[in-house]
């Protein structure tokens, strides 16, 4: 009983809704008069397709990789200079930056102790510290790489590694073995680009 009622009301609403709708469409039609559909020229719809996605961001961070990859394999020898203390600066830095790098001129900001560290886990802690200390500012910092008396057979692991490194860093404009304040054979000091 009450479902039938209920469905009477409804049917009811909707009937007085559709001669609401019937009664605005004819007074519409008596208000504007007789409407004539403009006429539709033929048209073609061209489905765009859209550029196949680029990556990107993920080129310009293997790029970056790149970049900031330091390899084991990398001939340095003929990019160091030969004197007292093995140097390298990059062809538009002049030697008497080399020099006054070598009697400390700048001021040590920033220094890194590769001490204790393994192979690979020194060559990204020196990458992290020299990308890092450019952006920083930083102009001259200290890599103490150690002289290896604790390694086995008393030879510098690390020593020739940390060299081969900075030269393939574009933020290290040059470097030198510190003065013997400074670490001597175990360090040495790093001139940097101001980013």
């Amino acid at each position: 009983m009450l479902r039938r009622r209920l469905a009477e009301e409804r049917a009811e609403r909707e009937a007085a809704a559709a001669r609401l709708r019937e009664r605005e469409a004819r007074l519409f039609e008596l208000s504007v008069g007789v409407v004539t559909p403009l006429a539709q020229p033929p048209r073609v719809l061209h489905r765009l397709t859209p550029p196949a996605p680029e990556p990107r961001q993920r080129e310009a961070d293997e790029r970056l990789a790149l970049q900031q990859a330091l390899s084991d394999d990398f001939d340095v020898d003929s990019l160091l200079e030969t004197d007292e203390s093995l140097s390298f600066r990059r062809p538009e830095i002049s030697p008497e930056a080399v020099r006054k790098l070598r009697r400390g001129h700048w001021a040590l900001q920033g220094q890194i102790d590769l001490h204790g560290l393994r192979r690979d886990q020194a060559r990204e802690a020196l990458g992290q510290f020299i990308h890092d200390s450019a952006r920083r500012g930083l102009r001259c910092v200290r890599v103490v790489h150690g002289k290896g008396n604790g390694s086995p057979g008393r030879e510098p692991v690390l020593k020739s590694r940390v060299r081969r490194w900075l030269v393939q860093k574009q933020e290290v404009l040059a470097f030198v073995q510190a003065r013997a304040s400074d670490g001597g054979a175990g360090a040495l000091m790093v001139l940097l680009m101001q980013v």
